[in-house]
């Protein structure tokens, strides 16, 4: 009777251990608005490939004149490899502009669509609710 009980209680934590990480990772709906697209071009300033996401980081210069530095949110290091993406290709310094969506709480944060890299091609970059662009 222990030895079931001790074994059904390990599988119940180990299915709970399992089950943290999917809990942990945010929904697009949840954090950005799918209607309030926007196109930033600026300059490179990081890129983190790591995962659930992979990060650009961005200093973009508003119709103020003031520069403000904006995270960009992409797809999985594996989906983007998958869309044509090479880890060499951004760097701190390149100039880029994508389409993205804004969050929804009003940061310097947004989910990207598509980027024009500094070769000039046009990547999907793995943002869940939207597909590639076809331009």
């Amino acid at each position: 009777m222990k030895t079931t009980t001790f074994a059904g209680l390990g599988l119940a934590l180990g299915l709970l251990v399992l089950a943290v990480p999917v809990l942990a990772h945010h929904s697009f709906a949840a954090e950005f608005d799918g209607s309030k697209q926007v196109k930033l071009t600026g300059v490179v300033t990081k890129v983190d490939w790591v995962n659930p996401h992979a990060y650009i980081y961005m200093d973009v210069k508003g119709d103020d004149g003031a520069v403000v530095n904006w995270a960009i949110e992409t797809g999985a290091p594996n989906a983007l490899y998958r869309q044509g993406w090479r880890k060499d290709d951004l760097k701190a310094g390149d100039t880029v502009t994508l389409d993205a969506f804004l969050a929804k709480d009003g940061s310097h944060t947004a989910a990207a669509r598509n980027v024009k890299l500094p070769d000039g091609r046009r990547v999907f970059a793995g943002t869940p609710n939207s597909t590639p662009d076809q331009k």
